[in-house]
């Protein structure tokens, strides 16, 4: 468990070397300071999980450094019960002129493993990370995905009651990635705490019970993952928006929505040609309907929506822009923008999200962006049976054939 309570955690910033030197010999103030945390209180119970979100220098990775002991609090407390350990930024704690191997020994004992603990694990930490054949090398010949892949074995290997996440876990192909998830989903389901710092929208929500919103160093939000994410889609557009037009506004349809409204989305359905009804067989032709109005003149408008699952994972979502569609609309008239696809998706329900903006994507001079404003459900199936999420359709052929063999290049040379 981690109680955070009224942290704060400021910087001196300089603009240049020489007035640090001004300022300790001369006693001459040369600095401003940056808030980085500011008040900032929160609680993580065991067997929770928090995802922590922000922009850029929004503190995230600051609040991790003090949570796992690198740097220390201004003001404010911390309280943690059992041992915390992470994967904070990528190299941290590591010496690129030491093997993978005396590294696994350092890092081990600066994160708080005995010695003898790391040599009863040592086999288990480099067989997680796949790093058997370089485990004798120098870390400054490991690419990035290999540093993360043994910070992460090591970190994980010292069975901590809290886990801390950034970054770094982005690094590295989709496979160790997937080993990494299953791992930290095991961690939690044993009672382990979790801090996850990240951009990635889709594992905030798929990972997190709790999320966390941090804006120069503020805590702006607290709770649920995909209403916070909602909000940081906000953040993200009116930080992009050069004339400062957004403005939260209310769309009548009990969704959370913003933009300038300068077009205004009026009712969207999504139903299935054949049956006309919400609920879509997967397999079946479906059809899309966004009615929106334009305030002014729009030269160049994009509509777009995207499709979320139970979850709030985003599975799917294009725009007219991607799709080569040039729109230009008359003040005070209302369009229909539909889209025809098949809804080769698996059996559930589903929410859907509508956006108009110009370009290509609703950071920028976003109008009118809608969240769940309109639900589905897709039951039953056409076709043959699939798992997952969407149906490929496939083509299929067997045919007669010899067996190939890949052969390594060790294997030639012996």
């Amino acid at each position: 468990m981690i109680e955070v309570n009224g942290l704060n955690k400021s910087f001196k910033l300089y603009s240049s070397p020489v007035h640090r030197l001004q300022e300790v010999f001369l006693g001459k103030k040369r600095h401003v300071m940056h808030h980085a945390l500011q008040d900032l209180s929160f609680r993580v119970e065991d067997g929770e999980s928090l995802g922590i979100i922000g922009p850029n220098g929004a503190g995230k990775s600051t609040l991790l450094k003090i949570l796992n002991g690198v740097i220390m609090k201004d003001s404010g407390s911390v309280k943690v019960s059992g041992k915390v350990t992470g994967l904070l930024e990528l190299g941290t704690g590591f010496n690129p002129e030491m093997t993978g191997l005396e590294n696994i020994y350092m890092n081990g004992l600066l994160i708080g493993m005995e010695k003898e603990y790391i040599e009863q694990h040592l086999d288990e930490i480099i067989s997680f990370s796949e790093l058997e054949e370089f485990i004798h090398e120098p870390l400054k010949i490991y690419s990035s995905g290999m540093v993360m892949r043994l910070a992460f074995s090591i970190a994980i290997s010292a069975k901590p009651s809290c886990f801390l996440v950034d970054e770094a876990l982005s690094v590295g192909d989709s496979h160790f990635q997937q080993k990494c998830m299953r791992r930290i989903r095991a961690f939690r389901e044993k009672g382990g705490s979790i801090i996850f710092v990240s951009h990635d929208m889709n594992a905030v929500k798929m990972l997190c019970d709790k999320t966390l919103l941090l804006h120069n160093g503020k805590m702006l939000e607290y709770g649920d993952p995909e209403k916070v994410v909602n909000s940081y889609n906000f953040i993200l557009a009116e930080m992009n928006d050069d004339d400062n037009r957004i403005t939260v506004s209310s769309s009548g349809l009990g969704s959370q929505s913003y933009g300038s409204l300068e077009a205004t989305i009026e009712n969207v359905r999504v139903y299935g040609k054949d049956s006309l009804s919400s609920v879509i067989t997967s397999g079946e032709r479906a059809k899309l309907d966004i009615h929106f109005k334009a305030h002014k003149k729009l030269d160049n408008i994009t509509v777009g929506f995207g499709i979320r699952d139970r979850f709030g994972q985003d599975i799917y979502g294009t725009n007219t822009f991607h799709m080569g569609k040039s729109i230009s609309c008359k003040d005070g008239n209302v369009y229909c923008c539909s889209y025809e696809f098949d809804m080769n998706i698996a059996p559930g329900k589903y929410t859907v999200n509508v956006s108009l903006h110009s370009d290509d994507t609703h950071y920028s001079n976003c109008y009118h962006w809608v969240d769940n404003i309109e639900e589905f459900e897709v039951a039953g199936a056409r076709g043959p049976v699939f798992i997952g999420v969407v149906r490929l359709v496939p083509s299929v052929n067997i045919h007669e054939s010899e067996l190939i063999y890949m052969r390594s290049v060790d294997n030639d040379q012996n």
